[in-house]
């Protein structure tokens, strides 16, 4: 059985390591916490000569165990914007975590190449489907928020990068928590639609708002996969943390 108290192996202080982090989620700590951890084993294939160690905020100790014997390591945040929890709350428990200094990565949704990642699942979906991306609309479905701009300007600059690469009949920015919404945005589309998750990960947002919103508005349209959680998505971090090493290195 899985619990997030198992200690990661400790690396020389020498050795600078890479921390993901994610938020995770409060009411089911232990599959974000494995969700996170698979995460950094991507990661970490990517990248053997680095210790790549991955921890959840919201799973208990978790974050406090992963930074056990690391010096200034790198810290990417598995978070699609620059929003409180990157800006305010991640460096407040690094530190209370023991963590004397970090060098941080953008957030995972805005690294350069996010744009190009989208549209390449954009278009290899549509290619499968048979469907013309000219006369396909994009539901851009994010978080956003009623308290900072962040989140959505994170979300609205995706959505410029992604038109510049291709030519799709129209990309619709939506949200769970501020307008437009996620459901009157799918409601109101003419002609094939396809939703594309803005999301770090595959919890509550995703299982739970995303999929109630696209009933709610009648919407039967092919959904992707989050983006934070595809196959591919560990080689836009690696090419944020490579420049960073290099430093190190030099």
């Amino acid at each position: 059985m899985f619990s997030t108290r198992l200690p990661f192996p400790m690396a020389p202080a020498i050795n600078r390591a890479v921390l993901v982090i994610s938020h995770g989620a409060p009411s089911h700590p232990v599959s974000q916490e494995i969700a996170v951890r698979d995460l950094a084993c991507r990661l970490q294939a990517l990248m053997p000569d680095t210790q790549v160690r991955g921890a959840t905020l919201a799973a208990k100790g978790a974050l406090e165990r992963a930074v056990e014997g690391l010096e200034n390591p790198i810290v990417c945040p598995w978070f699609m914007s620059d929003g409180w929890f990157v800006g305010t709350h991640l460096p407040k428990r690094l530190a209370a975590a023991g963590l004397g200094t970090w060098q941080a990565t953008l957030p995972m949704g805005l690294m350069p190449g996010i744009g190009q990642l989208m549209y390449d699942h954009l278009h290899a979906r549509l290619r499968e489907l048979g469907w013309a991306e000219a006369q396909t609309s994009v539901i851009l479905a994010a978080h956003g928020s009623p308290s900072s701009t962040n989140p959505r300007a994170a979300t609205e600059a995706a959505a410029r990068l992604l038109a510049y690469q291709g030519p799709f009949k129209a990309i619709h920015p939506c949200y769970v928590d501020e307008p437009p919404a996620i459901r009157d945005v799918a409601k109101s589309i003419k002609g094939p639609a396809i939703v594309l998750p803005f999301f770090a990960a595959r919890a509550g947002h995703v299982m739970g708002d995303l999929p109630d919103a696209l009933e709610a508005a009648g919407f039967s349209g092919p959904v992707l996969d989050p983006v934070g959680v595809w196959p591919d998505t560990p080689a836009l971090a690696l090419a944020a943390i490579a420049p960073l090493l290099r430093v190190q290195a030099a």
